[in-house]
């Protein structure tokens, strides 16, 4: 069933196959791609970013040789994957000292640059939405267990249905000096809990709340403070590409 919705299409193509498909020159914006199979493909030129775990291409499983190149370029990362207290701490005061970096950098530009969107990506504003959203999903509501965690700024991905549901206000609009408090007190809860931890703790399988919530599996305490690693590190990355992109469009 495709729906049109202006020039864009809403298209649910699980479990279909489709033959002699043209996607020349298209954008897929967050697709689903699990178990995906493409054969006699045309991927010349093509720019793929995203969560890749057992892609093999012509053969070849691709995640282990881009996390190689990806240390190699940014040694530093290498600590994202610790695990044990002193580590993640370390990596903490990393993702700190890397947010730190871009959000001076991104002081410099216009307010209103700071809403654009680059590419249909969100703006740097509602990135920092995401990740209020990230540590609510994944540590208030994981590691600390509340019941009703996320801030109404929060955003996420198109995998939650239903965000209104959970108190998320998507139309919201708020300027940069509104979000930092928030987003400070979200990075001070991590780091707390980081201070706290214990071996044993690492390893304590976090259930979710009996409460309408992402996510919605058990994952230990380890597995939760990886996520939000992850998702600091990576959106730093997208932050300062954009920011890039911005700057000459500034000048």
């Amino acid at each position: 069933m495709t729906e049109p919705v202006g020039q864009q299409f809403q298209t649910d193509f699980r479990g279909a196959r489709l033959d002699d498909a043209d996607f020349s020159g298209a954008r897929l914006h967050s697709p689903n791609l699990e178990a995906t199979r493409i054969t006699d493909g045309w991927l010349l030129n093509a720019d793929i970013s995203g969560y890749i775990d057992g892609l093999r291409v012509n053969g070849v499983e691709v995640a282990p040789l881009v996390e190689a190149e990806l240390d190699r370029r940014f040694p530093e990362r290498v600590k994202l994957r610790a695990d044990d207290p002193r580590g993640l701490a370390e990596a903490w005061a990393l993702i700190e000292d890397v947010w730190r970096t871009t959000v001076a950098r991104a002081r410099t530009f216009p307010e209103a640059s700071l809403h654009e969107r680059v590419d249909g990506d969100w703006s740097f504003v509602e990135t920092l939405r995401h990740l209020v959203m990230a540590t609510d999903a994944w540590l208030l509501r994981m590691v600390r267990q509340v019941p009703r965690p996320y801030h109404p700024w929060g955003l996420a991905g198109s995998f939650l249905t239903d965000p209104a549901g959970l108190g998320l206000d998507y139309d919201a609009n708020p300027s940069l000096d509104e979000v930092l408090p928030v987003r400070r007190e979200r990075m001070d809860a991590v780091k707390e809990t980081i201070a706290a931890l214990t071996p044993q703790e690492l390893e304590r399988v976090c259930v979710p709340p009996d409460t309408p919530g992402h996510p919605a599996e058990t994952r230990s305490v380890l597995e939760c403070l990886h996520v939000i690693l992850d998702e600091e590190w990576e959106h730093s990355r997208y932050a300062n590409r954009d920011l890039d992109i911005l700057s000459t469009r500034t000048r």
